[in-house]
């Protein structure tokens, strides 16, 4: 399986459970609820997941740390940005499109859990 299936694949994996977390707890909690649930849905699928994970930039042979954290990164491959707001920011999607970058990974997930409808609140990037 190519590198490309494999995100595909890990990402099936991911939209189903957020669309589970979703149903069960509907919109309207904390972010941190929402990451939390969803980093349990997938590891209970047998897939791996860091919260929180740290990207450093890269720039002229030196790493900063300017804070930049991923909600969630899954199999240590796709990237799962969370929300919980009323209001989609623009600012959302250049905010994934930069950690896929930085991290150098090829696929990620815009997640708002403040939605009444689940395919309302995600979308899919990837480079």
């Amino acid at each position: 399986m190519g590198a490309c299936e494999k995100d595909d694949e890990i990402g099936k994996v991911v939209v189903d459970a957020a669309f589970k977390v979703h149903r069960e707890l509907g919109p309207g909690l904390l972010e941190k609820v929402y990451e939390a649930c969803l980093e349990y849905e997938l590891k209970s699928r047998g897939l791996r997941v860091a919260r929180q994970v740290a990207v450093p930039i890269q720039y002229a042979d030196i790493n900063f740390d300017e804070g930049f954290r991923l909600d969630l990164l899954v199999e240590n491959r796709v990237i799962v940005e969370l929300k919980a707001t009323e209001k989609a920011n623009p600012l959302w999607q250049a905010q994934i499109i930069s950690y896929l970058k930085l991290a150098n990974k090829q696929l990620g997930f815009l997640i708002n859990f403040n939605t009444p409808l689940f395919k309302q609140g995600i979308q899919r990037f990837s480079l």
